[in-house]
């Protein structure tokens, strides 16, 4: 549960995301980064600074998030999405700039009159690392496993639930013939492999691509090592059709500790901190002004929410979870809802490094943010919020407890993640302003949140998500069919919310390719969700970052206005990066890239930020 950043996200919880668009996904543990320049004192003799060769100039990230797999088909955490997406292609990317779908492995792009067959004309000067040429051959057999094989499906099946048939009839085209007209094609966040390295492959659920190197790909890197819940190594790859990064190397370091990777900026062993999934408002104050260091304090991608078990289910209708059942009640989730001042939260725990949530996507992505209306919202009201507990049956009693008709106290456990300090805060509040309705809470919060989450052993759970400019995933994880087949399986679901209201909302805007009418469609979704009072948006936390400018000459945000560094829509950051001590003109070519205009006189463009692609989810262990 949450991008997770993607997230998500992509995050953002540690389960996996489901098939379908990118998710930002479960936030397990936001991640900090930190960039190391060739010559800045190693943080400790780590294999990948003795590997590095000399004079290579290495950037290196630490994350507190750690890698859930190396498997394009299997990775649904951020940490391993970004990294992913610097190793493999999609057909198309996002414009560092706004958001809008631009060329990728796809040059061109466009649809049949009946809007069921696309047809995207493949780029011919990209190749594997490995020096092979990458054909369409090799993104119809990528499709084509997701859509015939339930395992390779685990991560990104939600994309392809909707073709019928791909082929490449070239090795300059291919052709994606779907069942419904599908507004996301310019979205698949699909990263495509070389069918001459992964046709071998037996068992996609088993295959954590994490035992060969380097590792075949066409991104801007190329994975050279990896050790579990320590680091992953890159280098630039000299053969990417965009131009090689100026970085030689790029090491993922993780850290549990993200005061460690703060003090190892300011000694100049690292170049860039993020933070988990940002600084904290008193680590940013106190690199603010200090010489060399720079602070990026920019609207974010994410929400940070409260998710509310509605009774774990499979699509089987079993029943699983120990969640309390008196938050089947939407009085009691409404009541919960507007005992939270999101006011004090953003003033208090987030100190000014966020704005107050709303509805379901942040207000960064303008075309789909929507809010409540003054008769629908839920804001702060505690009087209302005991009277609608008392509505619901759950009164007080003597000593001042809300108690059932069987005499049972209210008494709600709050699953939050141990690593992230937004969460032990927030949850201080909850437990004070609950408390004041006669409400009992409990804070679990634990290393690994995934477990019980997937389980469905919780009653509520902090959770957010790193939103895409194209909303379809953050909107389709609370999709009945993104529930577990069974009780034994993980869906792509975030917390096993069903409603075929909101279904149908879903399925209507994933169809419509007007934006405007797409838009609308989104937030009657966003709407219903809200209504529902599963999700509580209660911020949306600025992305706050720092790097040292003595290391890092210059590097991309998203967007270009103002925007984050780690966890974007793309590779732009990583690729654009200049080394300080760097000479000539940026980073590894303009980012400033042509938009893709469909053939056949068709542009699928729309303005900044109108018709994106969506992006993985941050859950609660992957948020960005």
């Amino acid at each position: 549960m949450s991008t997770p950043e993607q997230h998500g996200t992509r995050g953002l919880h540690p389960k996996s995301p489901r098939p379908r668009v990118r998710r930002l996904a479960v936030a397990a543990g936001a991640f900090a980064l930190t960039l190391s320049a060739a010559l800045a004192t190693p943080l400790d003799p780590t294999p990948q600074r003795a590997e590095a060769a000399q004079g290579d100039k290495v950037l290196t990230v630490a994350v507190a998030q750690s890698v859930d797999s190396l498997s394009p088909f299997l990775a649904v955490r951020l940490v391993s999405t970004s990294i992913l997406r610097l190793t493999y292609e999609y057909l198309t990317d996002y414009d560092p700039g706004d958001g809008h779908p631009v060329p990728g492995l796809a040059t061109r792009w466009s649809f049949s009159p009946d809007k069921l067959t696309w047809t995207y004309t493949i780029r011919s000067d990209a190749t594997w690392s490995d020096g092979q040429k990458v054909t369409a051959e090799d993104a119809a057999w990528t499709f084509d496993k997701l859509m015939t094989d339930p395992a390779a499906a685990t991560a990104n099946g939600n994309f392809v639930a909707n073709f019928r048939k791909v082929t490449a009839p070239s090795p300059t085209q291919l052709v994606i013939q779907l069942k419904k007209p599908q507004a996301t094609m310019t979205a698949l966040d699909v990263p495509i492999v070389p069918e001459h390295v992964w046709k071998s492959v037996t068992d996609f659920a088993r295959f954590g691509n994490d035992k060969s190197f380097p590792i075949v790909g066409d991104g801007p890197f190329v994975l050279t090592d990896y050790k579990a819940d320590s680091y992953v190594r890159l280098k630039a790859n000299k053969r990417f059709w965009r131009g090689a990064p100026k970085f030689d190397q790029l090491v993922f370091k993780y850290y549990k500790d993200q005061d460690a990777a703060v003090a190892a900026l300011r000694k100049g062993e690292v170049s860039f901190v993020a933070g988990s999934p940002s600084l904290t408002p008193a680590q940013a104050a106190s690199l603010k002004g200090e010489p060399g260091i720079h602070v990026n304090d920019a609207p974010g991608r994410r929400f940070y929410a409260l998710a509310t078990n509605p009774g774990a289910r499979a699509k089987n209708g079993a029943k699983f979870g120990d969640g309390d059942p008196s938050l089947l009640d939407e009085r009691v989730r409404h009541a919960l809802f507007m005992a939270v001042d999101r006011t004090t939260l953003v003033d208090k725990v987030f100190q000014g490094h966020a704005v107050e949530g709303q509805g379901y996507i942040p207000p960064r992505f303008s075309t789909y943010f929507w809010k409540p209306s003054a008769s629908q919202e839920l804001g702060y009201d505690p009087v209302k919020a005991a009277q609608l507990l008392d509505q619901a049956g759950y009164r007080k009693n003597a000593d001042g407890k809300r108690v059932g008709k069987d005499g049972r106290p209210l008494n709600y456990r709050v699953l939050c993640h141990a690593t992230d300090p937004n969460d032990k805060a927030v949850g201080q509040y909850l437990k004070e302003w609950w408390g004041k309705l006669g409400v009992g809470m409990t804070l679990d919060c634990l290393d690994n949140v995934t477990d019980p989450w997937l389980a469905g052993k919780y009653d509520l759970a902090f959770d957010g998500w790193s939103v895409n400019p194209d909303p379809d995933f953050v909107l389709s994880i609370h999709t009945c069919a993104a529930l577990p087949a069974t009780p034994k399986d993980t869906g792509a679901t975030d917390n096993f919310i069903c409603d075929r209201t909101y279904d149908g909302l879903y399925a209507r805007q994933l169809t419509e390719y007007d934006t405007g009418k797409r838009a609308a469609l989104v937030k009657q979704a966003e709407s219903r969700l809200y209504d529902l009072g599963y999700m509580n948006v209660m911020a949306y936390p600025n992305a706050v970052e720092a790097y040292r400018t003595d290391q890092i000459r210059s590097i991309e945000t998203m967007p270009k206005a103002a925007g984050n560094i780690y966890g974007q829509d793309g590779y732009w950051s990583w690729w654009s990066a200049v080394p300080a001590d760097s000479g000539g003109s940026s980073g590894g070519g303009s980012t400033r890239v042509v938009i893709g205009v469909t053939a056949g006189g068709v542009v699928v463009l729309a303005a900044a930020g109108v018709f994106l692609a969506r992006r993985r989810r941050t859950t609660a262990d992957d948020r960005e």
